[in-house]
């Protein structure tokens, strides 16, 4: 017990398990939340955006977050003719009577009636408003778990609640089921997310990873926060259900990496299609973009080859007249795409079986791919060119193998996880409605097939496809227009901003969407440390060796 500033005695500890008392509420609304008068000895620094607590009501309990912290006062002149507190007792008898601190929390589940948090069918979404005087008490760990479940087969441990220890928990089963997105402005920990999502997935085994690595980050090893040391990637953590394909052989080789694939793109197996998502990063036209169809009306399957060895001048008039296009186009057209043509791993002599490879280890072997792109990986038009490939081919065998399986769940194919980065470039309002990428986003799993986007500017996404992201982890960011694009469309986005705006620059994040009860604040598990390599079941070698010979000792 502790003594209040007006000589009162005040139980601090509320009873809810351990919960301790921070105020009560005195007003407020559903839509806008309530308002709570703090206790004398509630310590308005101690409280944060972001913070869970309890208001017990007369039937129910309501767990909510805070969306603002304030200050009042009981006179309106207070302001402009504060009190002499240089005395220390005039200081406590005004702190917290006729100045006090006030938090606004918005209400956004209730659990269950009674005190006890025991036996509840489950937390359901707050339709209603806790009375005047309702006690207000901080989140207890069992809050965080009665919530947001506990670590088992279908939920993840992400990180733990501002001002909290405890591990707070996202449904990874339901996660898979929709497409998801990381953003973040850059530097603020979107890979360092990622990396701990695709460990999620492949742990608790509900679906098959394909990323699309374009900085090396996920497959044997990636960089530090601040890219000041490494750490583990997915292939050291889980190495018996991880392969790594590789574009580029000598930079994996160079990093001490035996990639289990070399992949290579056949010039034949590049359509229309691919060249369109190129316009941007090649500065094509329109009508150039456009013009490729025609050329595999023309020339058939072999377009692109025999495009590419065509000469200019009156040849490429000819050509162009033929088709009804401009040979200024046309020409530009083929210097950007000669350009790009001549990457290593694009092989004009025959077609490769790089599709059918990852289809196998994700299919029949239940493994996981990270495709490595080495030193391509900063050649943005080559990342965009092998993902949309790849992924139009893998979807098309995806529709295949679940039509198949139709009337028979047990045959369709395993569900599987697409992660792509720079996903603006693959998904923006000029073409979202005509790449694979957007018609995966917007099936939601029709064919078993999902995307992870990590972006940094979510505002270049089509408004359509991010209505139709199912989870979004959100760092950081610095442009309106782009917590304008994450936040489009969500219950309660003007107070999501606030919180948004409020995340510090490294390890925190603001998770909302389907895979979560309510929104929230995290920060982050960590992952580069050997207790954090434990938590997914790592064991180094001296342990590894130290378990053998138990069992051999068991054994014998």
């Amino acid at each position: 017990m502790t003594m209040g500033a007006n000589g009162s005695v005040r139980n601090r500890d509320v009873g809810w398990g351990g919960s301790q008392r921070l105020g009560m509420v005195v007003s407020g609304s559903l839509t806008e939340g309530m308002e709570v008068r703090l206790d004398a000895d509630t310590s308005i620094e101690d409280i944060k955006v972001g913070t869970f607590v309890n208001i017990q009501g007369q039937h129910m309990r309501f767990f909510g977050v805070v969306t603002d912290v304030a200050l009042a006062s009981m006179d309106p002149a207070l302001p402009s003719s504060p009190p002499d507190v240089s005395n220390p007792f005039i200081a406590r008898v005004v702190s917290g009577t006729a100045a006090y601190g006030t938090i606004t929390v918005e209400p956004m589940l209730t659990l269950g009636a009674g005190e006890s948090v025991a036996g509840l069918d489950g937390p359901q979404p707050a339709k209603t408003i806790p009375p005047h005087f309702s006690a207000v008490g901080s989140a207890t760990d069992e809050d965080i778990r009665v919530v947001f479940g506990s670590e088992d087969d279908r939920h993840f441990w992400i990180g733990s609640p501002l001002d909290m220890d405890t591990q707070l928990c996202l449904d990874i089963e339901e996660l898979v089921t929709r497409s998801n997105g990381v953003f973040g402005k850059s530097g603020t920990g979107k890979t360092f997310l990622t990396r701990l999502l695709l460990a999620g997935i492949l742990q608790k085994n509900v679906a098959s990873n394909l990323v699309f690595d374009m900085h090396n980050e996920y497959g044997w090893q990636g960089t530090s926060e601040g890219a000041t040391s490494t750490v583990k990637g997915l292939k050291q953590l889980f190495s018996s259900r991880v392969a790594v394909f590789t574009l580029d052989e000598q930079s994996s080789r160079n990093r001490g990496i035996n990639p289990d694939y070399v992949a290579r793109i056949g010039l034949e197996e590049i359509e229309p299609e691919d060249i369109l998502m190129l316009r941007e990063s090649l500065n094509l036209s329109e009508v150039a973009a456009d013009a490729t169809y025609s050329l595999q009306r023309e020339f058939g399957r072999k377009w692109l080859g025999t495009f590419l060895d065509m000469s200019g001048g009156e040849e490429m008039r000819e050509l162009a007249s033929r088709l009804n296009v401009n040979d200024r186009a046309l020409s530009t057209l083929q210097n950007r795409l000669r350009r790009l043509m001549r990457l290593p791993f694009i092989d004009a002599e025959r077609s490769h079986d790089s599709v059918n490879r990852i289809l196998d280890y994700v299919q029949n072997q239940d493994m996981h791919v990270v495709l490595e792109f080495g030193r391509y990986g900063s050649d943005l038009s080559a990342y965009i060119l092998v993902a949309n490939l790849l992924t139009r081919r893998i979807y098309a065998r995806y529709q295949d193998l679940t039509e198949k399986a139709a009337g028979d769940s047990a045959q369709s194919p395993r569900p599987l996880v697409i992660t792509i980065e720079e996903a603006h470039k693959f998904m923006s309002p000029g073409i979202a409605d005509q790449t694979i990428f957007g018609t995966i986003a917007r099936e939601m799993r029709k064919f078993n097939v999902t995307l992870l986007v990590v972006d940094q500017r979510p505002s270049g996404i089509d408004g359509e496809i991010m209505s139709q992201i199912g989870t979004k982890l959100t760092c950081l960011l610095d442009s309106d227009r782009d917590v304008d694009a994450v936040l489009s469309g969500v219950s309660g986005s003007r107070k999501l901003r606030a919180v948004l705006s409020r995340l510090e620059s490294k390890q925190q994040a603001l998770v909302f969407g389907h895979a979560l009860p309510m929104p929230v604040v995290v920060r982050t598990r960590d992952y580069g440390s050997s207790e954090s390599y434990a938590s997914f079941g790592w064991r180094d070698e001296s342990e590894r060796l130290a378990m053998a010979e138990r069992d051999a000792a068991d054994l014998f």
